[in-house]
């Protein structure tokens, strides 16, 4: 009760570093009174140090020597903000077990490597805190490890990438392919040089499987998360979506299901009075559901420098009253159940498909015998009129089926002289 003090070390002094170093110091007036400590950086571990003096008021807390902050013990807390598998993993597990509280934003890592984190965290009755992992200043973590842990949860959904929403935003409002609307947004710094992991669904996978450990208190990693990426989305089905009254986002689910856990990432059809369709550009979304408090979203910035700042600092504030009050660890590792994750091939789902098939009678007719032969029951059919001679374009709405009868459906539609092309096929969100 009496340490006035908090020492903490930063590691890295990036984008999310440099927000972490602002709000302390915007916070220091008001930090005794909040927490009854102060927190004082005294070490920042950077790899240029010439680079990161322009940076930070003090140069002398500088250093680009893990073991100085290792072996210090005054430092309380490990603050790790350099991302990736290596040597962030070797830099926590260290901090961990030399006794030191750690708060770390690292998705990548936790997503793979979670269990042995918070193993070593409870070994040595210290804290792992990780809320800026997923959707950055949007406060998720917390709330599904206390606010929410009276309920048994459904089902966890969301929208966890800003760049992918930000481009399938402008690709509806704007009618820009997704080409148009990638490059605009690396012209506006909110696509990476290298936009892979975002594109592709890489970066919501790994926030999918921490939700969905977190929510249903069983284990999900990253190789766990089917994924698929919006490369492949183009204006036409966005427009198509729209005439039956929905919006395309990339969606990343997680199902809590008698029969195992569904975890996917995909661009999926959404109805626009879901409250995640009004979700627009960098902004993100998650939407809960649980037994008792019914349905809830969380809506804010999901990434940038003071957002996920703000995530972290709320992880720092709250060790300080643990350390505080002696009571370090209260909430670690809360996966205590088992539960198998279900494959693709096993979810149910609606689907959405748009194909170009030949112009004549009896087509529609050889493609639903297709469908029957694998249960697959068709909702609604569009066809746009076509001029004589031409290709007809057709989209297909199902009923709820097991994927992998589906893709067995599609594989043998593709075969059929008739189909010339499947030109997009999209899951369709019913609860």
């Amino acid at each position: 009760m009496e340490k006035k003090v908090i020492r903490a070390a930063l590691l890295g002094l990036g984008t999310v570093g440099t927000g972490v170093y602002k709000v302390l110091k915007a916070q220091r007036d008001e930090m005794e009174a909040k927490l009854g400590s102060t927190v004082e950086i005294k070490k920042i571990m950077v790899r240029n140090l010439e680079k990161a003096a322009a940076k930070v008021d003090d140069p002398s807390v500088l250093t680009n020597n893990w073991e100085e902050i290792l072996h210090d013990p005054e430092i309380d807390i490990v603050i790790e903000l350099i991302g990736g598998i290596e040597p962030a993993r070797t830099y926590i597990l260290a901090a961990l077990e030399a006794g030191k509280n750690v708060v770390s934003a690292n998705k990548d890592l936790i997503a793979v490597h979670g269990k042995e984190l918070f193993d070593m965290a409870q070994a040595h009755h210290v804290d792992f805190l990780f809320e800026a992992a997923v959707a950055g200043g949007i406060p998720i973590i917390r709330p599904l490890k206390q606010c929410l842990a009276g309920n048994h949860m459904k089902e966890v959904m969301g929208i966890v990438n800003g760049t992918t929403n930000f481009i399938l935003t402008k690709m509806t409002q704007e009618g820009m392919e997704f080409k148009e609307a990638l490059d605009l947004a690396t012209e506006l710094g909110y696509a990476e040089a290298d936009p892979t992991a975002d594109i592709e669904g890489l970066d919501a996978g790994r926030k999918v499987a921490i939700l969905a450990s977190v929510a249903f208190n069983s284990r999900v990693v990253f190789d766990d998360v089917y994924i698929e990426g919006i490369t492949k989305i183009t204006s036409k089905d966005i427009l198509y979506a729209k005439e039956m009254g929905c919006d395309i986002k990339l969606i990343g689910m997680a199902r809590n299901t008698d029969n195992g856990i569904e975890a996917y990432v995909c661009p999926m059809l959404l109805p626009s009075a879901h409250p995640l369709s009004s979700v627009n550009d960098s902004y993100n979304a998650v939407f809960v559901q649980g037994d008792a408090v019914g349905k809830a979203m969380f809506y804010g910035r999901g990434a940038g420098e003071l957002p996920t700042a703000s995530a972290v600092v709320g992880d720092i504030f709250d060790i300080v009253r643990n350390i505080r009050m002696g009571c370090s660890a209260r909430i670690g590792c809360t996966c205590y159940k088992n539960l198998s994750v279900k494959k693709m091939a096993d979810t149910y789902n609606r689907y959405f498909m748009r194909l170009k098939v030949e112009d004549r009678c009896g087509v529609l007719a050889e493609m639903t015998a297709v469908f029957a032969k694998y249960q697959v029951s068709v909702a609604q059919i569009i066809q746009k009129e076509t001029k004589p001679g031409e290709e007809a374009e057709v989209v297909v709405i199902t009923g709820e089926v097991r994927e992998g009868d589906f893709r067995t459906a599609m594989e043998e539609l593709s075969g059929r002289q008739c189909v010339h092309k499947i030109s997009s096929m999209l899951r369709v969100y019913g609860e």
